[in-house]
């Protein structure tokens, strides 16, 4: 009954909670805390506090750990299930909408003018990660993680995530010459 109620607990907020973690906090606050009793308001907002001051999605996070509390390692699953499954429901009937209508013009259409706009998003992207890079590292550095990259890639054919993973190699190596082991 636990893992039902550890569902139902977090599979509603999520179907509620237009906007994301934020928005569906006060939605499971009130399941917790209202509906099920597993916490008091304290306990959930140090669950709060504890879960903003790690990385990643909020939501995900404190179903994890309440479910853990609450059912165990099923519990945890149970609860994080239940946080993702409102989107991949939503995704999984859109794109079924999508490749129902794949070869109609507006469909098409869609893609063709979606395509742009992401090119940009990932152009601003890039270019503030080499701006920032520059600040950080400095010019020549930055460069020659761009060509050495881009040479690994493209001429040697390397998979971008071993590349990704040299690239983490060589900042570690450098940052250890630079400013020593503490």
């Amino acid at each position: 009954m636990i893992y039902w109620q550890l569902f139902l607990a977090f599979f509603i907020p999520g179907i509620l909670g237009y906007g994301g973690g934020p928005s569906s906090i006060p939605l499971v606050e009130n399941e917790v805390v209202g509906q099920y009793g597993w916490m008091t308001s304290r306990e959930f907002s140090e669950v709060l506090a504890a879960g903003n001051a790690l990385p990643g999605p909020i939501a995900t996070k404190m179903a994890a750990y309440i479910g853990y509390t609450e059912g165990g390692i099923i519990g945890s699953l149970v609860a994080l299930f239940a946080t993702v499954a409102p989107s991949i429901l939503l995704m999984l009937l859109l794109m079924a909408i999508l490749l129902k209508y794949k070869d109609t013009p507006q469909v098409k259409n869609i893609s063709n003018n979606v395509r742009p706009v992401i090119a940009i998003l990932l152009g601003v992207l890039t270019y503030q990660f080499v701006k920032d890079s520059i600040v950080s590292t400095g010019t020549l550095y930055t460069l020659l993680l761009v060509v050495g990259s881009y040479i690994l890639m493209e001429k040697v054919k390397l998979h971008p995530a071993l590349v990704i993973v040299i690239a983490l190699a060589v900042g570690a190596v450098t940052g250890i010459i630079q400013y020593g082991i503490h």
